[in-house]
């Protein structure tokens, strides 16, 4: 291999991305910060009960059976294997950040020796498929799917500890792959996107050029609609056109944004303008028109898909949590790409909202659909309109990916440049650059102070810090070495030229109400509460006894105040409001407004006015299942 064989899951070898990663163990996260904190119990409670579920659900077992053949039937869905790769990603990364201390290297290899005796002589690798079945459902057999899944493991293991065994299996079925799909082979992708990006990857590691030839290939094919018609309509497969000629987001939310992932890989390699176009168009398009407040995407659950613009109802919100994850490796190599603070925003957004929601506090715990509210009295037992967090699903995609992701996440904290150092997210962790480590000091997100320290001999680059979107840059104050400095933003970022030793960054976190934009009918006259990058909700567990959730209204004016923990809920800061309660028991389903004229109902007569604490949205449902609501109607008549 002629290219890095270091760093975490995105390493760009050409020169078109203006800014680069930092060594995958550049960066260490304090275990007592948020996203330490969530890294620590990744490792120590969600991993290991994602390794035991994986056996209790017989995933594992279907590679088994291709070794020692049984009479035991396949289990799971056609892309299960693509569970166990994931996981076997997340015990990579974590064999990285911790190089000293990998309890799950002998899982791993027995893994690994698993998949090398169950692969066939050709490369090719799948628990469910053999004979005439292999590669004869690019629509929905999720072959090419779980190779991707299977490369990043590889490419994964490969960086972080150097060992290529996984990698060897991986690369025979990649070159199978681009053997009977490269140029002169036959027309075919995926139904589900997601081995673009992977095949990037495996290029960038190895230097093979076939493999980014065949992802750049698998783009340019795309809505030819040579995966046919089946039960869902071709955007489900991102199939309905051409990728040069797409506007907006469309389809099943996860596949659009693994695409986008890979597209923006291909762009990445190659440069290609018309591609970047594309992932400009659809960029605003989700963010302008079909994006939750908190990051989650996907509103209709029938196809797990983006619907109409603005269409976006709360309580029907599908925002599959593998859908956040997938924005965040959108909006990370956007990032990269063009160096706008805005798709860090984005990154911000869904990890301390959508991304968070899904996990309990305990790590063993997992939603598959992140609904905004839950109404008084709904069954939330099942997985795709749950009202508490499940230990396993049937369609166990989420879990693991989850994994993976938690465990590199300090390879997204900064980048560089040829000019210094960029810090994206703010978390308490130590920062190697080339002249020495950055102490970067906060507690972040409850807290807007960010203390960069360089040490006594300082950093002679520049460094620039991310100001939020969601901060008043007026307000926001810059103390460089002692010395109050103006904050000047550029694309998103206050740039402070080296040499530098302290830098102190504060960052205003009022609560704010925030309004939808209006052809978002589902929460017309409704608001949602925010403070910094955290959105609230408000729970029926916190309210008082005989008080429902969806008798309450905002009263207009009153004041919003950052407010200490309540008991069950494990959150530094939540927020206060103030709403008039009126219970709206009894009486017709409809009534009329009034005679003869466009007005409102007479408003049911209040009983006096709440005290409402609202929680962070990424810990609903600590203090049990019940009503939860983000957006909040706002009293006409207080």
């Amino acid at each position: 291999m002629d290219g890095p064989t270091t760093g975490g899951p995105t390493v760009p070898r050409a020169t078109v991305v203006l800014r680069t990663p930092l060594p995958f163990d550049a960066v260490t996260l304090d275990p007592g910060s948020f996203l330490g904190r969530w890294q620590s119990l990744n490792r120590d409670a969600t991993l290991p009960h994602v390794l035991r579920q994986l056996e209790d659900a017989g995933t594992i077992e279907n590679f088994r059976r291709l070794v020692v053949p049984s009479e035991a039937p396949h289990r799971g869905f056609n892309f299960v294997d693509s569970d166990v790769y994931k996981t076997l990603e997340a015990l990579a990364w974590e064999a990285g950040r911790l190089p000293a201390d990998q309890p799950w290297e002998g899982v791993t290899r027995e893994l690994v020796d698993l998949l090398t005796a169950a692969q066939r002589d050709d490369g090719y690798l799948h628990t469910l498929y053999s004979g005439d079945e292999v590669f004869a459902d690019l629509r929905w057999g999720h072959e090419l799917y779980v190779l991707g899944h299977l490369v990043q493991a590889a490419v994964a293991r490969t960086r972080t500890t150097g060992r290529t065994d996984l990698l060897d299996v991986a690369r025979r079925f990649a070159d199978l792959a681009v053997a009977r799909f490269g140029e002169g082979g036959q027309d075919g992708y995926c139904g589900h996107p997601e081995v673009e990006t992977a095949l990037v990857e495996l290029y960038r590691l190895t230097g093979e050029r076939s493999y980014l030839d065949l992802a750049r290939r698998q783009v340019d094919l795309r809505g030819s609609g040579v995966l046919g018609s089946g039960p869902f309509p071709p955007a489900y497969h991102q199939d309905h056109l051409p990728v040069r000629e797409v506007t907006e987001v469309a389809g099943h939310a996860v596949r659009q944004a693994y695409l986008a992932a890979g597209v923006a890989d291909v762009v990445a390699e190659t440069g290609d303008p018309d591609l970047l176009a594309y992932l400009l168009r659809l960029w605003d398009s989700a963010q302008g028109t079909s994006t939750y407040v908190t990051g989650g995407t996907g509103s209709r659950h029938k196809d797990e898909a983006f619907g109409d613009p603005y269409e976006l109802p709360p309580d029907r919100a599908y925002a599959e949590t593998c859908a956040a994850i997938a924005t965040f490796q959108w909006a990370w190599r956007m990032l990269l790409l063009t160096g706008e603070g805005r798709f860090a925003d984005e990154m911000e957004r869904t990890l301390y909202n959508a991304i968070p929601g899904s996990t309990s506090v305990d790590g063993t715990g997992f939603l598959y659909a992140n609904p905004l509210q839950v109404r008084t009295g709904h069954d939330g037992s099942s997985e795709f309109a749950p009202a508490e967090r499940l230990p396993w699903f049937a369609c166990a995609c989420c879990p693991p990916n989850l994994a993976r992701l938690v465990a590199s996440l300090q390879g997204y904290v900064a980048t560089r440049d040829e000019n210094g150092v960029q810090l994206h997210l703010y978390a308490d962790a130590d920062v190697a650059v080339g002249s020495g480590v950055l102490r970067v000091r906060t507690e972040y997100p409850w807290d807007g102070r960010v203390v960069v320290d360089a040490g006594p001999d300082g950093l002679t680059e520049d460094l620039a810090l991310r100001i939020p979107a969601w901060a008043d840059a007026a307000a926001v104050r810059l103390v460089v070495d002692g010395t109050v400095t103006d904050v000047v933003v550029e694309r998103g970022y206050a740039r402070v030229a080296g040499p530098v030793r302290r830098v102190e960054l504060e960052l205003p976190m009022p609560v704010v109400a925030v309004a939808a934009h209006p052809r978002v009918d589902a929460v017309r006259g409704c608001v949602a509460l925010r403070r910094g990058p955290v959105v609230y909700c408000v729970e029926q567990a916190g309210l008082p006894s005989g008080v429902v959730l969806e008798d309450l209204a905002l009263v207009p004016g009153s004041p919003l105040t950052a407010a200490p923990p309540v008991a069950g809920v494990d959150a530094l800061v939540t927020v206060e409001a103030v709403a008039v309660h009126r219970p709206a028991t009894g009486g017709p389903l409809y009534r009329a407004a009034s005679a003869g004229v466009v007005g409102t109902a007479s408003p049911a007569p209040a009983t006096g006015r709440v005290t409402l604490r609202a929680v962070p949205y990424h810990r609903w449902g600590s203090r049990g299942p019940g009503a939860m609501r983000v957006w909040l109607p706002v009293a006409e008549h207080p």
